[in-house]
């Protein structure tokens, strides 16, 4: 066998090594546990983009000798992980004859091109892996991050004082306001918190939706609940508990966090109910680079129907994303001193709730004759929707959600959270289901039980202090 036989033979073997090497794990490892058949597509395509990349070599002043005394180029060949962008590069050989320098002339236009072309592969490789990878470190950050808070579990008390609800008792205090601040696309919903806001006041409890512009940016609608609340007050001389739902919840947040020293004695405290305070992997998937909105062009779809459509801010959108929330919440925390709960769902995802469908506005048709108009409710199928996109996330990520809100990324650090064991999508708190059973709780009822939580945590939180103070 002469020398360059042997050089084919000593690449080949390098190859199937590598091969080998991909194939029991040790260099790339499962994307997609859950999803055998994508997890072995994405194993196939970061092999044979290993076996294309070695084809190119890479130009070196010196090169050195082998044992042997042929000549080794060092070829640059992705050996790390698709998930890891931390490991650092190895290096496999390929070996040529150093007696025939005709080869040393005729190699250096091609490594101009073997550059350029691995360039291209390792870009391609990078694009794949932000594909695939998506929000897998984003979602629940809050956990993770230094010096947060811990969380507190109020899933049973809340569970109580629900019971009570339902038996007709009743402890919501006729001293405070109630503020419900509505979320993405509330203006576009008639029925948004109107059952519980009528079921408030027949309880003679002073209650209000804010008027914001669902569509518009955290801070812009930070401004105007810190202005409604001071409004609220000064009419009433009442101090106003918020409930914010979805990104209502984050924007309440926002104003608590931006203007406490003008809100402290004007607010007892905040409920948030499904908001993605920590950020929605649903939003960052749209807006960020990479991800579906550039495959499949959601974002801009979701441009021309945010801004051109319902004449909103796509900021509004892009404020739910991970960075944005991060970028955030580092400049603005709750204070502490405040009483928070948080509450959050699971969505249900069997094949039953393909025929759930909800009320989210009413149609009035007109009356040919004397006899009053005739009402039917405008149904839509959120439920189905829903829980399509809990599958999504449930298959891509792992994780639980109530459609577009992880459980994870619902948790306000020092809050006392709630999680209930009943299946609830994101619609379910602001717009009814066709098929309820009316022996379960409804949306009010669950909001009453969630701002009686926060009036003890309240209560708690005040006992403790003057405790301490003593």
């Amino acid at each position: 066998m002469d020398a360059t036989d042997t050089n084919k033979e000593e690449s080949r073997i390098g190859i199937t090594a590598n091969d080998d090497a991909m194939r029991t794990g040790q260099i790339t490892p499962p994307l997609f546990p859950s999803v055998p058949a994508l997890n072995g597509a994405a194993s196939y395509f970061a092999e044979t983009t290993s076996y294309l990349t070695s084809c190119f070599p890479v130009n070196s002043d010196i090169a050195p000798t082998s044992y042997d005394g042929t000549e080794v180029v060092g070829i640059k060949e992705l050996k790390e992980p698709l998930l890891s962008s931390n490991a650092p590069p190895s290096h496999d050989v390929i070996t040529r004859n150093s007696d025939r320098p005709q080869n040393n002339i005729a190699i250096v236009p091609s490594d101009q091109t073997s550059q350029s072309g691995i360039s291209m592969f390792q870009g391609l490789i990078e694009r794949v892996r932000k594909t695939v990878h998506g929000s897998s470190d984003d979602i629940g950050w809050l956990q993770r991050a230094p010096g947060m808070p811990p969380i507190e579990d109020g899933t049973e008390r809340f569970n109580n004082i629900l019971d009570n609800i339902m038996h007709g008792i009743h402890v919501l205090p006729n001293s405070m306001v109630y503020l419900l601040v509505p979320g993405l696309f509330s203006n576009h919903g008639p029925l948004y918190f109107t059952s519980t806001k009528a079921t408030f006041s027949k309880m003679g409890l002073t209650c209000h939706i804010a008027k914001i512009h669902s569509e518009a940016s955290v801070e812009k609608n930070a401004r105007e609940i810190k202005e409604y609340i001071e409004e609220v007050y000064w009419g009433s001389k009442k101090r106003v508990l918020l409930l914010g739902h979805s990104k209502g919840g984050v924007d309440a947040a926002a104003a608590l966090s931006m203007y406490w020293p003008d809100l402290r004695d004007k607010v007892a405290g905040l409920a948030l109910a499904q908001s993605p305070y920590g950020g929605s992997p649903i939003a960052s998937d749209i807006m960020r680079e990479g991800q579906i909105g550039d495959y499949f062009n959601v974002r801009k779809l979701m441009e021309i129907l945010i801004c051109k459509v319902i004449k909103g801010d796509l900021q509004a959108l892009e404020d739910l994303t991970y960075e944005k929330r991060k970028e955030f919440l580092r400049k603005h925390q709750l204070p502490k001193e405040l009483p928070v709960v948080s509450f959050h769902t699971e969505a249900n995802i069997s094949p039953a709730v393909l025929a759930t469908l909800s009320r989210v506005a009413h149609a009035e048709l007109p009356a040919f004759t004397n006899s009053a108009a005739t009402v039917l409710p405008v149904v839509v199928p959120l439920g189905a929707t829903l829980a399509a996109c809990a599958q999504l996330l449930q298959t891509r990520y792992g994780e639980k959600s109530d459609g577009l809100v992880t459980c994870r990324d619902a948790e306000v650090p020092g809050s006392v959270v709630v999680h209930p064991k009943r299946k609830l999508d994101h619609a379910w708190m602001v717009y009814s289901s066709t098929n309820d059973d009316p022996l379960e709780p409804d949306a009010s009822q669950v909001c009453e039980a969630l701002l009686t939580l926060v009036v003890e945590v309240g209560l708690r939180n005040k006992h403790y202090l003057s405790v301490k103070q003593e």
